[in-house]
């Protein structure tokens, strides 16, 4: 079914990747509160809106740039690259607004272009909707000096909502960007496109530095981002007061994660108390912290275990998210992330397995 609607594009059960927008158009999907109209929950309402490839800074929205409290964003985030991480190279920074995407060019704008978008990035103004922002993060920290605050991280939010509904995440559960969009609660479609431009990337890991972007690159790029905002809806439609304060925690600690402080991330913005208007017994609240444990030269296979047994026994015995830098950075060190009692117990059962 394909119906135009005041310049909308109306399509039941989320089937629009089918449609063949032009190199530079894609659609958006709204909230029918945004629509102007109500429609059925098998139905989606789309906006075509065009993709630009920035350049430079006077190609992107003045509200972007300069962040205000009059003018609140959401914006959907991702980054793109080689080898994302502190010593990859970041290529592409997205954004999608509710009327553009913006695919800001960093091989091209350079850090001068990248380091317009730092007030935005850094903003408590603008919320940053991003699935999984560590890597984006750390990417953004070591290279550009950015430190990515006010992140709304849809793969921290899908969890909060099962929690809600009683479910349990297994302890290497981590839900892709692709099995998001295929759950019916916040799209319900298959992303066929990705699987393509993952198999490109393993066949020339060089993908993204390639310039004039192809038609393909900047569908892909665009593809990535062009669903957070109406995903920001969907889930806090139904995200309780305390998960949206554990959201905004979690989202914090995990902007940080692989940014590596001296000082103790003393020079990043506050973690968010516990607000005041919560409706809860406070002392069922516990505060959630980020450890950063060094683990000591030839003891990380210790810590890991043969096929990651080791580890996956310690994250089944505390409720924590446990992470390890890998071959992208910080081999000697385990992230744990949790509340303070539950990191504390994963701390001591690490150092256990160290000696």
């Amino acid at each position: 079914m394909l119906k135009l609607i005041v310049a909308l594009v109306v399509i039941s059960n989320f089937q629009f990747m089918a449609l063949a927008p032009s190199p530079r158009q894609t659609y958006i999907p709204l909230p029918s509160s945004n629509s102007g109209r109500r429609h059925v929950d098998h139905e989606v309402v789309l906006k075509p809106v065009p993709i630009f490839i920035v350049t430079h800074e006077s190609q992107l929205p003045a509200t972007f740039l300069n962040p205000s409290p009059k003018n609140e964003l959401v914006v959907g985030l991702d980054c793109e690259g080689v080898d994302l991480c502190r010593y990859g190279t970041l290529c592409i920074v997205q954004l999608a607004f509710p009327d553009a995407i913006y695919l800001v060019d960093a091989i091209r704008g350079g850090k001068k272009l990248i380091n317009a978008c730092k007030p935005a990035l850094e903003s408590m103004y603008v919320t940053k909707v991003i699935h999984d922002c560590k890597r984006d993060s750390e990417a953004l920290y070591y290279q550009f000096d950015i430190k990515l605050h006010n992140v709304m991280d849809t793969q921290i939010a899908y969890y909060l909502i099962e929690e809600q509904l009683g479910k349990k995440r297994a302890p290497d559960d981590h839900i892709s960007f692709v099995r998001l969009l295929a759950d019916p609660r916040y799209c319900g479609i298959s992303y066929v496109e990705k699987k393509e431009v993952r198999s490109l990337l393993r066949e020339d890991p060089q993908f993204w530095t390639y310039r004039p972007l192809s038609e393909l690159m900047v569908r892909a790029a665009a593809d990535d981002v062009r669903f957070l905002p109406y995903i920001f809806h969907k889930m806090m439609e139904k995200l309780s007061e305390q998960s949206l304060w554990r959201l905004a925690v979690r989202g914090s600690l995990c902007s940080r994660c692989f940014c590596i402080s001296d000082n103790g991330y003393a020079d990043w913005p506050a973690i968010p108390s516990i607000p005041e208007f919560l409706n809860v017994e406070r002392d069922t609240l516990e505060e959630e912290i980020l450890s950063v444990l060094d683990v000591p030269a030839r003891k990380m296979g210790c810590v890991i275990g043969r096929k990651g047994s080791s580890i996956l026994s310690i994250k089944e015995s505390c409720k924590a998210e446990i992470l390890i830098g890998g071959s992208k950075g910080t081999p000697d060190k385990v992230f744990i992330i949790g509340p303070l009692k539950q990191v504390r117990k994963a701390e001591a059962i690490l150092r256990g397995r160290m000696l």
